[in-house]
């Protein structure tokens, strides 16, 4: 065989799980170059030449690369260098994290950061005069890791001006107590009231998170990402001008997809500048072709859209269904209008309402014409109601599940389901039902919300059992659970085509060679044990951006 058709790269002895269904396994690959040149068995090694790079898999699985269709690396790489509080769940263990981040930062004009879980707290909001022990002397605003709700100090609250006369803005709350004082939790558009106040980071800041974040979503085995957020909201710095710089820079391994967003509190006058930032923001392995609209918030704080109002602690109808950022309509007009200039649309849909909303957004869209290769996707998904499961199917509308939530946790059974009752708890994350419906599912992670890991998130997708609560934890609604060919598919070729590129996602001759070397094959072992595996190589474009050491 003559030198130039040898192959640069070659991957044998171990299992292919291919994710093509043509040829769903295989048992050697090669590449040249930036893409895959043959699929298949021993035939392969023929392509074998003096100067090919031959990665012996030694009984381990070779992979598509993972795709994070619902993420926010930069803000979740700056949040690593601050007061992280991410990975703990107790109120004492953010006692000491805060009180040590304040001691060593004695500079800092502002303590900030985030990651605390709701349910470390009565109700799962946390006080003010909690924070004020730990830092009396300066302003400190602490995002939860859903990161709709804020959590400051009394100096911050006095920066910002809040007193028990501020009125709750239209898109979010101010938690008060008995006497109408604010507590220091904000939800929602409350946020801004402080966040606004809060030193942005700068652009260094900012490409130092992305980077520090590409690294660590490499070692976990992800090639590509839709960063779900393009923008400035709830005082979070625009991550546009990081990813502008690496991917002319080159520093920009993975190939991303940008989610521009969607200011709510305007209309269609800002689409001439989403096209704007469309084009400056295409460059290299960087593309700015989506528009994210958030429609409503969360279950725990009762800002999720539902169809029906949520019940109060003793179980009786409240006045309370939620929020719906957009009016309907208008939603559907907007909708259409993005379908037509060729934006894909990613909207956050929690409640069954935000869901509803936006799927007759997306048959609007249909109804004029539009939708041809858009591929609007639903994220999230909490609550869905049967009659718009086949809805998906119908209306090409893809579901991207966020599955680490699909599982019993405190969060779940102490502040979401007794205000769903159970009708509506029944209804929650219904992945198996959208399958059997006929869907297509991507997958992502939400991250800083909840961990990166999509192994981990594989495991609640088959298992609906967190990997840490072992094997004799209650599953959550085991009728949705999903097959790890189902998941990994979600995780690989369905996050491909919701970021259209359509050359990854599969293993095969022609596509591009973004790879994942498994320390072993989950699919030969019990599914209880899946989040026990790990990555051992991660490869963009042929070329090794990641090896376990």
């Amino acid at each position: 065989m003559a030198p130039h058709r040898t192959a640069d790269l070659v991957f044998t002895g171990g299992p292919v799980h291919t994710v093509d269904p043509v040829r769903p396994r295989a048992s050697a690959v090669a590449v040249r170059g930036r893409r895959i040149v043959a699929v298949g068995g021993s035939e392969v090694h023929g392509l074998i030449g003096p100067r090919t790079e031959v990665v012996d898999l030694r009984g381990r699985l070779l992979i598509p690369g993972f795709q994070d269709a619902h993420v926010h690396p930069v803000g979740g790489g700056v949040e690593m260098g601050r007061c992280d509080l991410s990975g703990a769940t107790t109120a004492e263990a953010y006692r000491r994290r805060i009180r040590e981040y304040a001691d060593a930062h004695p500079e800092a004009e502002w303590i900030t950061g985030g990651g605390w879980s709701m349910e470390a707290f009565p109700g799962g909001t946390p006080d003010r005069r909690f924070l004020d022990e730990l830092v009396p002397d300066r302003p400190a605003y602490l995002v939860n890791r859903d990161h709709h709700g804020g959590w400051a100090n009394s100096r911050a609250l006095e920066l910002a001006r809040i007193t028990a006369d501020t009125p709750d803005p239209v898109d979010g709350r101010i938690e008060r107590d008995a006497d109408g004082h604010p507590t220091g939790m904000l939800q929602e558009g409350a946020m801004t009231l402080i966040a606004a106040l809060v030193p942005a980071p700068t652009l260094d800041e900012l490409t130092a998170g992305l980077l520090r974040a590409q690294e660590l979503l490499h070692s976990l085995g992800v090639t590509a990402w839709q960063d779900a957020l393009l923008g400035d909201h709830a005082g979070m710095a625009d991550p546009a001008p990081a990813y502008a710089a690496a991917a002319r820079s080159g520093k920009l391994t993975a190939r991303v997809v940008g989610a521009l967003w969607w200011d709510r509190a305007r209309g269609l006058e800002q689409l001439p500048e989403l096209l704007a930032r469309r084009e400056e923001l295409t460059h290299g392995r960087l593309r700015a072709t989506t528009v994210k609209i958030m429609q409503d918030g969360i279950a725990e704080n009762h800002t999720a859209a539902m169809l029906g109002p949520y019940l109060t602690a003793c179980g009786c109808a409240s006045d309370n269904s939620g929020i719906s950022f957009i009016d309907p309509k208008a939603l559907a007009e907007y909708v259409t209008a993005l379908d037509a200039h060729g934006f894909q649309t990613h909207f956050h849909a929690l409640g069954d309402r935000a869901v509803r909303e936006a799927l007759d957004a997306v048959e609007a869209a249909r109804e004029a014409g539009g939708c041809a290769d858009t591929r609007p996707h639903l994220a999230h998904l909490q609550v869905v109601h049967p009659d718009d499961v086949p809805r998906f199917a119908r209306l090409g509308a893809t579901a991207n599940i966020q599955a680490l939530w699909a599982a019993h946790e405190p969060q779940m059974d102490e502040l979401t389901i007794p205000f769903l009752g159970p009708e509506r708890a029944a209804w929650q994350y219904p992945f198996g039902d959208l399958l059997r419906a006929g869907a297509r599912l991507a997958a992502g992670s939400d991250w800083p919300v909840s961990s990166p890991d999509p192994l981990a998130a594989l495991h609640v997708a088959v298992n609906r059992v967190l990997p840490e609560d072992g094997p004799d934890a209650p599953v959550f609604l085991p009728e949705q659970r999903i097959g790890l060919d189902a998941a990994l598919t979600a995780y690989t070729a369905g996050s491909a085509y919701v970021n259209h590129l359509d050359d990854t996602g599969v293993i095969r001759a022609g596509n591009l060679a973004d790879l994942v070397v498994l320390d072993r094959d989950p699919f030969a072992a019990p599914p209880e044990e899946i989040a026990s595996t790990r990555v051992l190589q991660t490869f963009v474009g042929g070329a090794r951006v990641y090896a376990y050491s």
